[in-house]
């Protein structure tokens, strides 16, 4: 069966390049970093070039980059290690954040008593930036933690990351962003943008799974969130995943090369789909901020109530469409979104997420369209 994949901002497909790249790795380096040996120094050159890759792409020094598993040990680290390490005793967040942040926050409020304020968002997914002002003035002293992901997973909204980088600087607070949805799709530089943590994983842009980083302000001392050995420069225990960290690197490489047609093409592919929902069925609404600052990779659409709601990514699927109805993290089952539930979305209609990547096309819409007509009723107009 032909099947289109429009799920990216669950996972990319790895790309042959990158694939291409690690092979010799898995293959021929097998030595251990941290070996002193001919082997285990060839395979350390290779992570080293690997930091090197990253740090350039973000404007990082290279000793501020560190490999983790992926996105949620970064956010865990980033969010924990500012309590344990800094005197953090107050987080500002809001409620639509990846569940990898959310429950990290709730874990050191629940464990560690610190007071967590959350700030209210609108209908589109846009953050008060007046109401984090004002929560920053009332600080009072506290050491304050700022923990907003730049571009929400489910509506691609996304916050001014200079904006509230330049609050935090002017109030005296940290900050640490989600970057897993933007990283290789949005340029950042934390040269120009200042923040102390950016968490990044490498299968949101056709890099292999298990593998991410963290980017450490130097200005931010933390100590280990994983104990073990002095990997990492005594920063994370446990041998490096040299292999997945080489696709990492290529792979963000590529992405930073390929930005501006990458970005054209998915643009083109989204406002595609967005023109051919509205021409064939009624009553198609979209979540997020889609006229203002909102990732290009996400569509999140607002289906009319039906009694077929409830089948229709099931459906989807049948028909060799590969959708969700929001974060990956969460759709074991079909539960309610955290996300849409905090932009007041009606129960009554169903969102699904289709997001795309620089390998769709214009007739991957077209078929899923098709099959989307075959499951809920088409507009009178649109059947002539």
């Amino acid at each position: 069966m032909h099947r289109v994949y429009f799920d990216n901002a669950a996972t990319t497909p790895i790309s042959e390049e990158v694939i291409n790249a690690m092979i010799p790795v898995l293959r021929d380096h097998y030595g251990n970093p941290s070996s002193i040996h001919a082997e285990g120094r060839t395979v350390r050159a290779l992570l080293e070039t690997a930091r090197k890759t990253v740090a350039k792409a973000i404007g990082a020094g290279t000793a501020d980059i560190f490999f983790t598993s992926g996105g949620t040990e970064s956010n865990n680290t980033a969010i924990k290690c500012a309590v344990r390490d800094l005197g953090v005793v107050r987080i500002i967040t809001s409620p639509t954040e990846h569940h990898c942040g959310l429950h990290t926050i709730e874990a050191v409020e629940h464990f560690q008593g610190v007071e967590v304020v959350w700030l209210p968002v609108d209908e589109l997914g846009r953050v008060s930036m007046e109401c984090l002002e004002l929560k920053l003035q009332e600080s009072n002293g506290k050491k304050t933690l700022v923990s907003l992901m730049h571009a929400n997973n489910e509506i691609g909204t996304m916050i001014d990351l200079n904006f509230v980088s330049g609050l935090c600087k002017q109030y005296g607070a940290y900050f640490h962003t989600d970057t897993v949805q933007t990283i290789g799709h949005f340029p950042i530089n934390v040269q120009e943008t200042q923040v102390n943590f950016l968490s990044g994983a490498a299968h949101k842009f056709h890099g292999p799974k298990g593998v991410g980083f963290l980017y450490i302000n130097p200005d931010s001392s933390i100590k280990p969130f994983i104990d073990g050995g002095a990997q990492e420069r005594n920063m994370r225990g446990g041998t490096e995943n040299v292999y997945g960290i080489v696709g990492l690197a290529k792979a963000l490489e590529l992405a930073c090369a390929e930005m501006e047609q990458r970005d054209a093409h998915i643009r083109d592919i989204r406002d595609y789909m967005m023109q051919r929902l509205q021409e064939t069925f009624d009553d198609i609404q979209f979540n997020g901020d889609l006229n203002g600052l909102c990732l290009s990779t996400v569509l999140s659409v607002s289906f009319p109530p039906s009694p077929k709601n409830e089948l229709l990514l099931l459906s989807l699927d049948i028909n060799g469409i590969s959708a969700s109805g929001g974060s990956a993290c969460s759709s074991g089952a079909e539960k309610g979104s955290h996300v849409l539930s905090s932009i007041g979305a009606d129960p009554d209609r169903k969102s699904v997420r289709f997001s795309f990547s620089h390998y769709n096309t214009r007739e991957e819409v077209d078929f899923v369209v098709e099959k989307l007509k075959t499951i809920i009723p088409v507009r009178e107009k649109a059947e002539v």
